[in-house]
């Protein structure tokens, strides 16, 4: 490498914005899938300056937003490798991963042996077992759960267990032990679920709210990750929002909770205003968890606007050797049916204040393209998966 190397690299994963179905999404169900194109379609256009000048629709035609002769990004787009399309494994694929035996969903709930075995090891009825979004089956069950104190057992379009249980009913602690029976129990290769969610919630019928005192119970990846090998070179590892639960901690140096989209801006550009070597990685889930799987286009647009809106923030803080990077872990096309991700493309921007303008990275044929571009900027051995693009960075 003859170019020099940057010392902060900012990873920006946008989660489900999918730029249109991936050559295997028949496979999948998702044939015609594009998260971006219709919501832009569904609102008559994206207002997204900043995106924009970055190259955004020179990825993909966008409604509302202009390709740009120069843009100010190198810009591309990545195909996923692995067999899902699922949260974990597109963020395990992007650090280096392949995934060839997929996490389990469960459209239907959960295997009544697998609810059987929760409740004679907890001792608490199961009710629910079936896919919801956090509100509604808080305003089905948590009146029944709170008059018999049976636990609200629930999951969503990713291989995620949810428990939910009003803290003056099951106390935190319980529910966490309740939680880590439930993760033994689902370690378990005929279930194999990714993550276990503690749920709780306070409030009256009607009124009921989750509380933060959420808490996952991850998988730890099956290999080590470009993370790993940053955090034993030396390097930083920031974790912002729900990375460090997608990857159980393994190679964060430091983890930042975050409460939303804007919180996970505001983390991002403090972050970036201070000195440190290595990697921040930010995930910002609204886009996927309140629109995409609610089927919302509009507020998904809203999102989007509002997202584009606190980017300059962002740009203001970096520096001659920062690199942006932008991306996203998989689909989640809100005028689809039903509530599932989508396979598609995802798209790729990179950015740093020394370009002189951006040029077409292409198509890669994985995710894993980004950690193994991480991985020789900072001279880290290279992931098994993923071919590097660092050199087409100037």
């Amino acid at each position: 490498m003859t170019m020099k190397p940057f010392t902060r690299i900012h990873l920006i994963v946008l989660d489900s914005v999918g730029i249109g179905e991936a050559p295997d999404a028949e496979a999948f169900g998702d044939k015609g899938a594009d998260t971006l194109g219709h919501i832009a379609q569904s609102v008559g256009g994206l207002k997204m300056p900043n995106m924009e000048k970055l190259g955004l629709a020179n990825i993909v035609p966008v409604e509302g937003l202009e390709a740009q002769d120069t843009p100010a990004a190198h810009f591309g787009r990545l195909q996923e490798a692995s067999v899902g399309k699922d949260t974990m494994t597109g963020h395990w694929e992007i650090m280096g991963l392949n995934i060839d035996t997929p996490f389990k969903v469960y459209p239907e709930g959960f295997p009544q042996e697998l609810i059987d075995k929760l409740e004679q090891a907890t001792g608490r009825k199961v009710i629910g077992n079936k896919p919801a979004s956090g509100t509604e089956i808080l305003d089905e069950l948590g009146q029944e759960h709170m008059e018999t104190g049976a636990m609200i057992v629930y999951t969503s379009a990713d291989p995620v267990l949810q428990i939910a249980a009003h803290e003056e009913v099951i106390p935190l602690e319980e529910l966490y032990r309740i939680c880590e029976m439930a993760r033994e129990l689902t370690l378990d290769p005929e279930f194999l679920v990714g993550r276990v969610i503690a749920r709780p919630f306070l409030g009256e019928p009607g009124a009921f709210k989750s509380t933060s005192n959420r808490h996952d119970y991850a998988l730890t990846p099956f290999d080590r990750t470009v993370m790993n090998e940053l955090q034993d070179a030396g390097k930083d590892v920031i974790a912002i929002g729900k990375i460090n639960d997608i990857y159980n901690g393994a190679g964060v140096t430091e983890a930042l909770r975050t409460a939303d989209n804007a919180d996970g801006m505001d983390k991002l550009v403090q972050v970036a205003g201070k000195d440190f070597n290595g990697l921040s990685f930010l995930n910002l889930v609204d886009f996927d968890a309140l629109f995409g799987h609610r089927r919302d286009p509009e507020g998904y647009a809203k999102a989007l606007e509002a997202f584009d809106a606190r980017l300059p923030e962002v740009l203001g803080e970096l520096r001659e050797d920062d690199l942006l990077l932008i991306t996203a872990d998989h689909g989640n096309d809100p005028t689809f049916p039903g509530t599932d991700h989508t396979r598609e493309y995802v798209p790729l921007l990179a950015f740093s204040p020394r370009f002189n303008g951006g040029s077409d990275l292409g198509t890669g044929s994985t995710f894993a393209d980004i950690g193994a571009t991480i991985a020789e900027n900072f001279a880290c051995e290279l992931p098994k998966f993923g071919t590097s693009f660092l050199t087409k960075l100037n």
